[in-house]
């Protein structure tokens, strides 16, 4: 380990303008943890959690998972299990002696302390969209590779939004930075740009330690402060079917020894990269997820691991992939229940395979979002901007969305549901009588400001307003939206001293190169 680093003033600790509620561009609900107080819908029977487990657990035992990371295969041969070249099998009784391990609710810190995030529990956090390669908005009305200035634009909206909790990904890749230095760059913009919490990418150890090391400077922390909990975070894909890679588990190994969390995520798609059938490509989701969190927790009993699913099916017309669907709601559900049969925090997503910011693109990621609320999720990746299958990220489709999140966080508000005298409404109620209307009357007078949920996006008049006023269709006001946003805003604050330190770091690594790339 380094030598501690001298204890400077932790930045971030008041909001930016740019997240005060309200602010210029729009008017948007205050920054809050949502609390999920309903029960999660559950489609297993008791029999029916037995037979996934049964099967996830068969898979593990009977067929077993590669394991390309040779630092893993050797920690997972000292454990006990069985090693055929990279085939690990893994006794069932061993891998749920290690998943008990892990906590079933852990925090979150950033740079920013206000903004800390409970993960597990009852609680429901929502990212802004990751990885995508391609951009598009509509102003230029076709997709193109995605830039550093667009990658920053979104990081923008991701602090402006309240209803954003965390940073993932890069929101969109910018692949006009070299792959070597790529990393460097767009950390800075995160941890300047936003005071949330952060990711760092699985993808080789210079890159992994790279952000660690950033976020340790953003956050003005020692090395021993650092490593005492979490501060950032990083969530890996196995390689379905039954795979997991050699950088992704070597970031996961990095990231838990110095006390940060791990999300894991098997991208299953049934049809191609699982079973067709919906309980199969649940399985073997979890077979694959709770593979790696058994090693992690050999490794470090007590890290902090979320288990994520991104169990979908495919177009069995074309094979292309599939979002928001019937069946993608319901392996949510499903892989919900078996979650808390695990004790696991869970990650969902919010997701859609349309192209543009059109009806197909919001019912799918509506439906998406909804069934990560009915499946008790705790993280939902890719909650805000998401297109094509994850290949575009839009900035219209982002604040749309955020309308759409901000409507599942209203309707976890108690205050919807009270049932006390005021509540209930007796005596308003016979102020009105039989002919009158409640519009005037001091009961309503009292609650009209903060009654019912109030859009930023959404337009409620009728068409003739609305075509009296221009005839804005959804996107079009988001862009102008987006637009503003971007105009007014202000980064949180930062330390000079820790931005220049953060400036130096990014400055130094690029002259000894970066990370290793293929070209």
């Amino acid at each position: 380990m380094q030598d501690a680093a001298p204890r400077r003033r932790r930045s971030g600790g008041r909001k930016g303008h740019a997240n005060r509620a309200g602010g210029a561009a729009i008017s948007q609900m205050p920054w809050r943890i949502p609390v999920n107080l309903d029960a999660p819908v559950e489609p297993l029977s008791e029999e029916g959690v037995q037979a996934i487990h049964n099967g996830a657990m068969r898979i593990l035992e009977e067929i077993g998972i590669e394991f390309l990371n040779d630092e893993g295969l050797e920690i997972l041969r000292q454990a006990g299990c069985k090693i055929d070249g990279a085939n690990v099998k893994m006794d069932r009784h061993w891998v749920m002696e290690m998943v008990a391990k892990a906590p079933s609710e852990f925090t979150i810190t950033p740079r920013n302390p206000d903004r800390a995030l409970p993960i597990g529990g009852k609680h429901i956090l929502f990212g802004n969209v990751s990885s995508p390669p391609n951009y598009m908005d509509l102003e230029m009305g076709t997709k193109v590779s995605g830039s550093r200035a667009q990658c920053a634009n979104l990081l923008k909206l991701s602090q402006y939004f309240n209803c954003i909790h965390f940073v993932g990904g890069y929101p969109v890749e910018p692949v006009d930075i070299h792959a070597s230095v790529r990393h460097l760059d767009v950390l800075y913009d995160k941890l300047t740009l936003c005071d949330k919490v952060a990711h760092a990418y699985s993808l080789g150890a210079e890159r992994v330690e790279d952000v660690m090391e950033m976020v340790r400077i953003s956050g003005g922390w020692s090395h021993e402060e650092f490593d005492a909990s979490p501060k950032m975070y990083t969530n890996i894909n196995s390689t379905s079917p039954l795979k997991h890679d050699i950088p992704m588990i070597d970031g996961c190994l990095r990231l838990i020894r110095r006390g940060q969390a791990v999300i894991v995520t098997p991208f299953t798609l049934a049809g191609a990269m699982a079973p067709v059938t919906m309980a199969g490509a649940v399985a073997q989701s979890l077979a694959e997820a709770l593979s790696a969190i058994a090693l992690f927790q050999y490794v470090r009993p007590g890290c902090p691991c979320v288990i994520g699913t991104f169990t979908s099916n495919v177009d069995m017309k074309s094979g292309a992939p599939a979002f928001g669907t019937p069946e993608y709601m319901r392996s949510t559900q499903m892989t919900g229940q078996m979650a808390r049969f695990y004790g696991l925090p869970m990650r969902s997503s919010g997701v859609c395979a349309a192209n543009v910011p059109d009806g197909q693109a919001m019912w799918e990621t509506s439906n998406s979002l909804w069934a990560s609320v009915q499946s008790g999720t705790n993280v939902v990746y890719h909650s805000a901007g998401w297109l094509e299958g994850g290949l575009i990220a839009s900035p219209e489709k982002f604040i749309m969305d955020c309308e759409v999140i901000q409507h599942i966080q209203r309707y976890m508000e108690p205050v919807i549901w009270d049932t006390g005298p005021d509540e209930i409404a007796v005596d308003a109620i016979a102020d009105v009588g039989n002919d009158g209307h409640f519009f005037g009357i001091q009961h309503t007078q009292d609650r009209y400001e903060t009654a019912f949920y109030q859009p930023f996006l959404s337009d409620w008049r009728n068409y003739e307003g609305w075509e009296l006023a221009g005839g804005v269709w959804t996107a079009e006001r988001a862009h102008k939206i987006f637009k503003q946003i971007i105009a007014e805003f202000e980064a949180p604050p930062m330390d000079i001293a820790i931005r220049q330190e953060l400036a130096e770091f990014v400055e130094k690594r690029k002259a000894e190169g970066g990370a290793p790339t293929d070209f």
